[in-house]
């Protein structure tokens, strides 16, 4: 289970991807949008920055501010959700692993299965 910082992190991520994906579907350009979500949610583009990278840790109150100039309840950040779509490691692992199973023969395929499940159960 992920640390209570690193859900905060992770939904505040959440929060700016959508912010972005609203921005640049309506016409802005990428940059400045980091600048733009910092701006929106009253802090330094520094502690932004910081906080996205997780060197900084968002605490009580920069959480409530995010909520609060995002349109969230108080409490938003704090819980474990689903990620919206896939990092750029998981894309990566993905179409590793598909190039595995599509090279080989059905048992190949099998044998990749079997591992992965077991990899996953500590088996």
């Amino acid at each position: 289970m992920p640390s209570p910082s690193t859900i905060r992190r992770l939904n505040a991520l959440a929060l700016f991807q959508s912010f972005a994906e609203e921005r640049i579907t309506a016409g802005d350009p990428p940059k400045g949008l980091e600048a733009a979500w910092a701006a929106r949610i009253g802090v330094s583009g520094a502690t932004w920055s910081m906080a996205k990278s997780g060197s900084r840790p968002i605490g009580d109150k920069l959480a409530r501010q995010i909520e609060h100039h995002s349109g969230k309840e108080a409490g938003w950040l704090d819980e474990e959700r689903e990620p919206a779509g896939l990092t750029p490691a998981e894309q990566q692992f993905l179409a590793l692993a598909l190039k595995a199973y599509r090279g080989t023969n059905s048992d190949g395929r099998k044998q990749l299965r079997q591992w992965l499940k077991g990899f996953g159960s500590g088996a």
